[in-house]
């Protein structure tokens, strides 16, 4: 079951979104998305949004990542640290392949209160998200802080993944992709990494 909600239905997912990529236009719900979300724009929702958005790198999933590794080496939790490794530099490498394949350019409809490089499909700061909260939700599911932590990652994913739209640096399809890409890849290695884990590889490493 977990083989096939967390990683075939997301790759699936994430192949039909693809399939919208290649065409020049975006489909028109991304449109109709980011032109809804910036009715709402304010100059202080902006700063607001670009405190958020650095939460997806350096402000957030990057100093996290280290922490949570750096705790799990010191716990000599090996197994753990390389899940761990493996989970956010694939994730990033992943995002970074798959821009350099479909190469789709980011929307342009207004001037972003950030900067932006690159291409666009999926989004890294979704995906880096995504990542972290799949890992630690992972990590925590056999506690009884679990829920407390799904609900947390939840709230972080989200909030990282609407100022990208909010700030008009990506389309909805950028972080659908992004979301169902981290799904498959962290629950897929947690499977390849703890085959007999059936919830979680708390009691492992």
């Amino acid at each position: 079951m977990e083989l096939f909600l967390g990683v075939l239905v997301p790759l699936c997912g994430l192949a039909l979104l693809a399939r919208w990529v290649v065409h020049p236009q975006p489909p028109p719900w991304d449109l109709a998305v980011l032109g809804w979300i910036h009715s709402y724009a304010t100059p202080g929702r902006d700063r607001v949004a670009v405190g958020i958005t650095d939460l997806g790198t350096w402000g957030g999933v990057t100093p996290i990542s280290i922490a949570l590794l750096s705790y799990l080496l010191f716990r000599r939790r090996i197994a753990l640290s390389l899940f761990v490794l493996l989970a956010m530099v694939g994730s990033w490498i992943l995002n970074d392949a798959a821009k350099a394949f479909y190469g789709r350019e980011r929307p342009a409809l207004w001037n972003s209160a950030t900067r932006a490089m690159w291409f666009g499909f999926p989004s890294g700061h979704a995906m880096a998200s995504m990542a972290l909260g799949t890992v630690v939700t992972i990590l925590a599911w056999r506690t009884r802080f679990r829920w407390a932590v799904l609900a947390l990652s939840a709230v972080f994913v989200l909030a990282v993944s609407a100022s990208r739209l909010y700030l008009g640096v990506h389309y909805p399809s950028d972080v659908i992709a992004a979301w169902l890409a981290s799904l498959s890849w962290v629950i897929g290695l947690r499977l390849l990494v703890f085959p007999r884990a059936h919830r979680s590889p708390r009691t492992r490493g």
